[in-house]
């Protein structure tokens, strides 16, 4: 049975909305960019990373590792340390354009670290500071990538999409059901 490396309830919603079934082992892995280290480098370094962790735990089953970044022109975001870092990121994604990015890694018995990632662009409206500050109050932001849920309340200010919206979400699910059916899983 496939072995989720992560904690996070949306990834499980939706490989249970998918129909996959699976466990959950959340891994221990510090989520720190390297000095240099590129969105798209980062999000599958740190899935590897997760894959291999609980892989190593449990060796019988398959293992999936995700890791989901947002992109603002360099700046990667990862999940707020505060209030006040959450309302930067937010001021900063008003208005504009911005990457997410998530790596996924899925490893197993007969199946060698297979990293890959998925890139979607998002387009937000501006948001007023008003609006940022009684949406960093419902809490919502705390634990997202980016500090919005495209899933939630801040799909009000998500005026495009190009990609895939599983992966906004924080799992590229298409992707990742090509990589079970490749490897046999599912």
């Amino acid at each position: 049975m496939l072995v989720l490396a992560s904690a996070s309830p949306r990834r499980r919603e939706l490989l249970q909305n998918a129909g996959i079934t699976f466990t959950v082992q959340p891994s221990d892995i510090p989520e720190v960019p390297l000095a240099g280290e590129s969105a798209k480098g980062f999000a599958e370094r740190l899935a590897q990373e997760k894959a291999l962790a609980v892989f190593r735990l449990n060796s019988k089953d398959p293992v999936l590792g995700a890791d989901t970044v947002v992109v603002v022109e360099h700046e990667i975001l990862g999940k707020p340390r505060d209030r006040e870092d959450a309302a930067r990121m937010l001021c900063s994604l008003s208005a504009r354009q911005h990457r997410v990015v998530t790596g996924v890694c899925l490893v197993g018995d007969g199946i060698p670290p297979d990293v890959r990632s998925a890139t979607t662009v998002v387009t937000m409206s501006k948001i007023e500071e008003r609006e940022i500050q009684d949406y960093i109050a419902t809490g919502e932001p705390m634990d997202k990538a980016g500090a919005y849920a495209i899933q939630g309340i801040a799909s009000r200010w998500i005026t495009g999409i190009e990609g895939d919206y599983s992966n906004v979400v924080g799992l590229p699910v298409p992707l990742v059901w090509e990589m079970l059916r490749q490897y046999g899983v599912v």
